[in-house]
């Protein structure tokens, strides 16, 4: 692949959505137009290979999916039965985990393999709507425990180079995460947030990463992010973009009647 690939974080919705169109309805008709459309933003060529930083999936040091078959992980609750059986079947990709388990190892990262993690939500919900053939080879990556923005920062500049090789890195969480506030009582906290984060990404690179470094000052912070896991993976591939601008490239106001959510993009698209 000749041009080099944009980063994204993603909003990724909650649990199976995908696969629960008849019971929601319209809900994730926006978000959903926008995943599709990732695909067209990075142009006819599929990507050698998909990976995910999940906010579903932490360690103490880090770790990467490796297997060739990664099975599936139904880590939610309270949905049909029928979203329990649900499969993303896209292969795994062995040599990309070893490949950037050595860049983050180079890094100066403690990283290890794991050849039996499986896909969470934050990964086959999202990549659905942008592979539903499932072709892709996918590769998952942990966040790591403490949570410190800066490390995460790092994480992507070590995987920066990635993108010249085909691989399309994508962080997958929400820009508003706070369950017990996830009705109108987070209208404004979520409203507050996101306009901050819009302004923020606005910024030049230098006072972009500084800012979101402390994001816990910005506006309703934890209120937003109670626990900054969902928030997390956009530290990532902010660091595998960082000298390029943002984009953001899904917004909604009234996310299940009342919610500000935004999924964001860094670097050119390779077909505007």
């Amino acid at each position: 692949m000749s041009h080099r690939l944009p980063t994204y974080f993603v909003s990724h919705g909650g649990g199976p959505w995908p696969f629960m169109k008849e019971q929601y309805g319209e809900t994730y008709d926006v978000l959903e137009a926008s995943l599709v459309d990732i695909r067209r933003q990075i142009g006819d060529v599929k990507p050698a290979a998909v990976l995910v930083v999940s906010g579903h999936w932490e360690e103490k040091e880090l770790m990467l999916s490796s297997g060739a078959q990664p099975p599936m992980i139904y880590d939610y609750g309270g949905f049909p039965a029928s979203t329990y059986q649900v499969k993303y079947p896209a292969p795994g990709s062995p040599q990309l985990a070893e490949r950037a388990a050595a860049l983050l190892a180079a890094a100066g990262h403690a990283v290890s393999l794991d050849p039996q993690r499986g896909f969470d939500h934050g990964t086959f919900s999202m990549l659905y709507p942008v592979y539903p053939e499932a072709d892709v080879p996918v590769v998952q990556l942990s966040l790591q425990h403490g949570f410190d923005p800066l490390t995460h920062v790092k994480i992507g500049r070590a995987l920066a180079s990635l993108r010249d090789e085909g691989v399309l890195i994508i962080g997958s969480g929400l820009s508003y995460h706070n369950l017990r506030q996830f009705g109108p009582e987070g209208r404004l906290a979520s409203h507050q947030f996101d306009d901050w984060l819009q302004m923020v990404l606005k910024l030049p690179p230098p006072e972009r990463t500084t800012a979101l470094l402390h994001w816990g000052e910005a506006p309703y912070a934890r209120n937003a992010h109670p626990r900054e896991e969902h928030l997390l993976p956009l530290m990532v591939a902010l660091g595998a973009a960082e000298s390029e601008d943002a984009a953001c490239v899904y917004h909604e106001d009234e996310f299940f009647g009342h919610l500000a959510v935004s999924s964001f993009r860094f670097g050119e698209p390779v077909a505007p």
